[in-house]
C-alpha cells in the first residue's frame, strides 16, 4: 500500500524534530509520498516583515502579499530543506509545488458567508479535490524509485498561484491513490485536553467527532485536520491516523474511522 504522510509545520520549525521525521519517514519501507506545510515559519516572516497573519477557522487568509511570503517559504526553504534532508537519510526525494507538472491544481475558494452576515474572502486560496491530482505522474515517480515531497503551493492552471491547505493536499492525494494516510504534527494525536499529552483519543468516528466539536474539545487548527482525515476516508483514503512526528513508525496517536 501506497503511504501518504503529511508533516505539519511545528516540525519543519524545529530542527531536532525534523530531522529525527526525516530519519524516521526515510525508513518507512514500501512507495510513499510526503506532503508538508509551513505555516509556523511563513507566519514568523510575515511579522519579520510587518505584516499581521490573519486566519479564519485555522485557514490562512492570503492576499499578494502574503502569497509571495507563503510560496517563499512552503516551495523554496521547507521544501528544498526537506528533499536535502530526506537525500542525506538515503531517501530519494524529488520536491514539488503543485505546479510542477501540474501534479496537483486546484480552485480559487469563494467567499464565505458567515451566520452574522459578515463575509470573509479568503483571498488567493485554492481548493483541491482528489480529482486535482495526477495520479498517473505520482505513480511514474514512485515506479522509478521516486518519493514525491509536495508543498502546499499549487495553480489554477490559467497562471494563478495558490496557496492551499496542506492537510487538504495530503486527504487528496490519500484519496486519489486509494493510500493510507498519516498526519504527523507537534501533538501525540487528537487531546481530549490540550493541556494534557496523556489524554489522546485513541480513535474518533463521525458521531464522535460531532461532539467533541460540540464540547469544545476539537477546536481552531484541528478542525480542519479531521474534516479532511473524513473527507480522505470518504474519497478513497486506505485509513487515517494523527499521530505525533516521532510516532511516525509506530501505531500510536489517534485513528480516524467512517
Amino acid at each position: 500500500m501506497i503511504r501518504v504522510v503529511k508533516c505539519g509545520g511545528q516540525v519543519l520549525d524545529d530542527p531536532v524534530l525534523l530531522e529525527a521525521f526525516c530519519r524516521d519517514f526515510a525508513a518507512m519501507e514500501g512507495p510513499k509520498v510526503l506532503v508538508h506545510g509551513g505555516g509556523a515559519l511563513a507566519g514568523k516572516v510575515q511579522k519579520a516583515l510587518g505584516m499581521e497573519p490573519v486566519k479564519h477557522e485555522g485557514r490562512r487568509v492570503t492576499d499578494d502579499a502574503t502569497l509571495q511570503v507563503v510560496t517563499m517559504v512552503y516551495a523554496g526553504w521547507c521544501n528544498k530543506q526537506v528533499v536535502a534532508l530526506l537525500q542525506s537519510f538515503g531517501c530519494n526525494a524529488v520536491g514539488l509545488s503543485g505546479c510542477d507538472g501540474s501534479v496537483v491544481t486546484a480552485e480559487k475558494r469563494p467567499p464565505k458567508a458567515l451566520s452574522d452576515g459578515r463575509v470573509v474572502d479568503f483571498g488567493w486560496v485554492g481548493d483541491v479535490t482528489p480529482d486535482s491530482v495526477d495520479t498517473a505522474f505520482l505513480r511514474q515517480l514512485l515506479d522509478g524509485g521516486h518519493t514525491p515531497v509536495l508543498c502546499a503551493i499549487n495553480h489554477d492552471g490559467r497562471g494563478q498561484l495558490l496557496n492551499t491547505n496542506a492537510d487538504t493536499v495530503a486527504a487528496s492525494v490519500a484519496a486519489a491513490l486509494g493510500a493510507g494516510l498519516t498526519t504527523c504534527f507537534e501533538q501525540p494525536g487528537v487531546l481530549r485536553d490540550r493541556n494534557d499529552a496523556s489524554s489522546v483519543i485513541p480513535s474518533i468516528d463521525k458521531e464522535a467527532y460531532a461532539a467533541l466539536k460540540a464540547e469544545g474539545i476539537v477546536a481552531d487548527g484541528m478542525i480542519p485536520k479531521l474534516d479532511q482525515a473524513f473527507d480522505a476516508l470518504d474519497h478513497g483514503a486506505a485509513e487515517v491516523r494523527i499521530c505525533h512526528s516521532s510516532a511516525l513508525l509506530g501505531n500510536g496517536g489517534t485513528l480516524i474511522r467512517k
